[in-house]
């Protein structure tokens, strides 16, 4: 799957509350209805399920034919018309205007919290219950994302995981850092300027606006907390946050803003074969597990590895662990065949062959701890370093918020100008995020 910026995705949610949005024709029959007796084959009658999803390429499609045509097997009266590279406003769009599909799929988890709220996508919960899935077989983190306010609205398809990718003809023989303080030492040791200081090879970089460095992803490296108990923001309260902003802006000044700015715009697109980790321009990145499968398709000579990553030096339990989140899926309101839907989605969250099949197409992590420890699963030292931060109990997640998209917006534009010294006192300023994010839940109605 491919990380959707927080710019596109806030163009996916929906201008108005969903609550609103998802208000239209009537729906159609509900997860809530009768079943027929049992979960065999022949018990479910013949239906055309529609199924949306967000991948595109000949890979990621091809990939999914081949887990729904596993499906196809055990459910040959079941057919399954796929529509390719749909986004989440489209979702939206079609559940409101009572036309959604019986099964979608989203990229992002930003907006499961007011899917779940609004009664978007349908609560899963009885369903579950009633075949006796045990979704402990699923890390709690992982159910953590799908679920809001005691609705299990989604269920976790594919997941990413971040860990700490480096060169190792730039690491110069040296292990990759396991601290914060190790990280910084390090990547001062590895860096390479010209004689008036322009960069002409980062050990690190630690600004904000890097690719995948945002607020969400580094966050678990120091334990940062981002809501309360009752929704509200901790981000100025919880001390972990102004220990890894002090310690990423000490870097950024280290390294100067300007030359920073100057050397990170000239950088290779993140998605092409121009990325600067593949052209030796970085030692260390941060990034998710698919990049071991851009690597191998547009750097199959670079010789790297990967880790766990640094986490803050009194934190030594957190080192293993990392952020993740992933891919969800779902049966919206209005679907047509939600029992055959139903089957579906299970299916492709819960059968060890499918998530094995898109997992070894994709290279993304799969989900549940039978396919992750799979015979058939292909792995590596490098993919295997994403499974196990996966599979980390310290690992953590966004926890769901139905202002995600805006609550990390606001976050990521205060450090923004917080590494570029524009905001003279930290404290201040986190609590000025606080009432932003505050002000906003309760015009969301908490």
């Amino acid at each position: 799957m491919r990380f959707v910026p927080l710019a596109a995705a806030a163009a996916l949610l929906c201008s108005a509350a969903l609550t609103a949005c998802t208000a239209g024709k009537e729906a159609g029959p509900s997860l809530g209805a009768p079943r027929p007796s049992g979960s065999a084959s022949q018990a479910l009658p013949a239906a055309t399920v529609e199924l949306w999803h967000g991948f595109s390429t000949d890979a990621e499609v091809k990939a999914f034919e081949e887990a729904i045509a596993r499906f196809n097997q055990k459910y040959p009266q079941i057919t399954v018309k796929a529509t390719k590279g749909v986004q989440d406003d489209q979702i939206t769009q079609a559940i409101r205007g009572g036309n959604a599909p019986d099964v979608a799929a989203s990229f992002t988890t930003d907006n499961v919290a007011q899917w779940c709220r609004s009664g978007a996508f349908q609560d899963l919960t009885p369903v579950i219950a009633q075949d006796g899935i045990d979704l402990s077989v699923l890390p709690a983190v992982a159910r953590s994302y799908t679920a809001f306010e005691g609705r299990q609205c989604t269920l976790p398809l594919l997941a990413d995981a971040y860990g700490l990718y480096y060169n190792k003809a730039l690491m110069k023989g040296h292990e990759p850092p396991r601290t914060l303080s190790e990280l910084a030492d390090l990547a001062k040791k590895l860096t390479v300027r010209d004689s008036d200081g322009t960069i002409k090879v980062a050990g690190f970089i630690p600004s904000v606006q890097y690719y995948e460095n945002s607020p969400s992803h580094l966050g678990p490296m120091v334990g940062a907390k981002w809501y309360n108990a009752d929704g509200t923001s901790a981000i100025g309260s919880d001390p972990a946050w102004r220990e890894l902003l002090t310690w990423q802006k000490e870097l950024v000044d280290w390294y100067g803003h300007d030359k920073l700015e100057k050397f990170r715009k000239g950088l290779g697109d993140e998605w092409s074969a121009e990325h600067p980790f593949h052209k030796g321009k970085v030692a260390m990145v941060l990034d998710g597990e698919w990049r071991n499968a851009m690597i191998a398709l547009d750097a199959k000579d670079l010789d790297y590895g990967t880790a766990p990553l640094p986490v803050a030096d009194d934190r030594p339990e957190l080192y293993g662990s990392g952020f993740t989140a992933g891919t969800v899926i779902g049966v919206p309101k209005g679907a047509k065949h939600p029992q055959q839907a139903w089957e579906l989605v299970k299916y492709l969250t819960t059968d060890t062959g499918s998530l094995v099949t898109l997992s070894n197409a994709l290279r993304n992590v799969p989900t549940t701890k039978a396919a992750m420890d799979s015979p058939d699963l292909v792995k590596d030292a490098n993919f295997q370093t994403f499974l196990d931060v996966f599979a980390h109990p310290k690992t953590s997640t966004l926890p769901a918020s139905v202002n995600s998209v805006f609550n990390q917006e606001a976050f990521a534009a205060f450090v923004a100008k917080w590494e570029r010294g524009s905001v003279k006192d930290l404290e201040a300023g986190l609590k000025d995020v606080d009432r932003q994010i505050n002000d906003k839940l309760k015009l969301s109605g908490g």
